[in-house]
């Protein structure tokens, strides 16, 4: 028993995988589409402001698939607001680890083929426990 609960339930570990899973789907678009956009054309900005943006694209996109896959069991309504308020924590601090993975990697805003799979990688298991304990704690989740 570590913070009140149990870290054994496979079935809760499931559920968690799957939710971490939707999740880093939804940010690894708008975050890589944003570094591969700034990468690929003539635009210019400092690399903070690009993974800023990146961070702040990953939010907006993750939200939106969640949404959409919400509204099939909910309104659109209540999907969006449960997008919103479960899953925000998760998701930011997923889009901060694919960030530093990128930027310790490559020195920021580069995308390589080498780069996404440990950037991917950190982003699902960073906030993997997080979304495990609000599963078995308050039994909420975002799917």
């Amino acid at each position: 028993m570590f913070l009140g609960i149990s870290w054994d339930c496979k079935g809760t570990w499931k559920k968690a995988k799957r939710n971490t899973s939707w999740c880093l789907l939804g940010c690894s678009i708008g975050d890589f589409g944003t570094i591969l956009f700034f990468q690929y054309t003539e635009y210019y900005l400092p690399v903070s402001y690009i993974l800023l943006l990146a961070i702040v694209n990953g939010l907006i996109t993750s939200i939106i698939l969640e949404t959409i896959i919400l509204s099939y069991s909910q309104t659109i309504f209540s999907a969006f607001k449960t997008a919103i308020g479960m899953s925000f924590i998760s998701m930011i601090s997923m889009e901060l680890a694919m960030n530093l993975v990128d930027y310790i990697m490559t020195g920021g805003a580069i995308m390589n083929f080498y780069t996404i799979f440990p950037m991917l990688i950190m982003g699902y298991f960073t906030p993997l426990p997080y979304n495990y304990y609000r599963l078995k704690k308050y039994n909420q989740s975002c799917h």
